[in-house]
């Protein structure tokens, strides 16, 4: 999609705002699962996610555009809001976020914060996507798309760091919402020439990109039931999932337990906060062990974002063949 110093541009705007976040072996997460993993840091920007990098690129495009903006519009659970609200600001444009009914409520206040108005819509994303595309006809707003060049050209920022901070990586796994994160670590690794190997992780009642790798064309789920918010995807993008199907290694599916799991081994062995689809990625490699013995491998923590009642409630609980420290 781009090459390497096309990346490096962008990863030099972004590190204006954002500025790069380490990859970390951890002794008591390698003692506990028995692999060699390096954790980038993702949960250390500004806004506890990647996403913040690809929203910075997205507003820089347009406010180069010739076209009179009114402002930007776009569907979220989280994550991707809170990147345009700050973008927003940054680039002094308004911003509509809509979110699901349920969403989390510190997320919501935190793209509030930022500048942005936050509409509530629908059960999931697809409903609040549906009705943001209709809202932005109504209002005149640019409509920013969960998937976007743009938006990965920027995303992509992080895997560059890895592959300049980590050599010879095996196998990278990564959460996939609806592919940015994904669709930028095959990018970087493609303009780089590397072989590593990019392996997705989505959750067991939200597989949809699972099923549609495995079949090689999209399918939609008819729910997306996961407490993870931001792996909670029920039709691959079309675009992305182009991407994904030439470039992924492979997709793999772990359930909300093992989630929860990665989410208190992350607090028990290094005393960081992952929200669910943060902790994908360790679950995913946790799950993937046989495969992954022996190998260098790279988790994403992408997302700290969870709100205080439920991460206390996840942190009490337990499992049997949990992992110990």
């Amino acid at each position: 999609m781009f090459t390497a110093r096309e990346l490096m541009d962008a990863a030099e705007f972004v590190h204006g705002y954002v500025a790069p976040t380490p990859a970390i072996r951890w002794p008591l997460i390698e003692r506990a699962t028995g692999l060699s993993i390096y954790v980038k840091h993702e949960n250390h920007t500004r806004l506890g996610a990647f996403k913040v990098r690809g929203g910075l690129t997205f507003c820089r495009y347009l406010s180069r555009s010739t076209q009179i903006i009114n402002g930007i519009i776009s569907a979220t659970r989280g994550n991707h809001g809170q990147s345009l609200a700050y973008a927003a600001s940054v680039f002094g444009l308004r911003a509509t976020i809509i979110v699901p009914h349920g969403n989390s409520r510190e997320k919501n206040a935190s793209m509030r914060a930022l500048g942005a108005d936050v509409i509530e819509h629908g059960d999931d994303f697809q409903d609040a996507a549906d009705f943001a595309r209709q809202k932005a006809v109504e209002d005149d707003l640019v409509m920013v798309p969960p998937f976007h060049p743009e938006l990965v050209r920027g995303v992509a920022s992080y895997g560059m760091e890895l592959f300049g901070d980590v050599e010879d990586i095996d196998r990278i796994y990564v959460p996939i919402g609806m592919g940015s994160g994904i669709c930028s670590l095959i990018t970087a690794r493609d303009a780089l020439g590397l072989k590593t190997e990019i392996i997705g992780v989505v959750a067991t009642g939200a597989d949809a990109v699972r099923q549609s790798f495995l079949k090689g064309e999209i399918c939609e789920t008819a729910s997306a039931n996961t407490f993870a918010d931001g792996v909670a995807c029920r039709k691959p993008d079309p675009a992305a999932f182009a991407i994904i199907k030439n470039g992924a290694a492979d997709i793999i599916a772990v359930s909300d337990d093992e989630i929860m799991q990665a989410m208190r081994l992350y607090f028990s062995a290094t005393h960081n906060l992952a929200e669910g689809a943060g902790a994908a990625a360790l679950a995913g490699v946790v799950a993937d062990r046989k495969r992954a013995i022996g190998k260098k491998n790279a988790v994403i923590l992408s997302g700290a974002n969870i709100d205080r009642d439920i991460y206390a409630e996840i942190l009490q609980g337990s499992s049997p063949d949990e992992p110990e420290i």
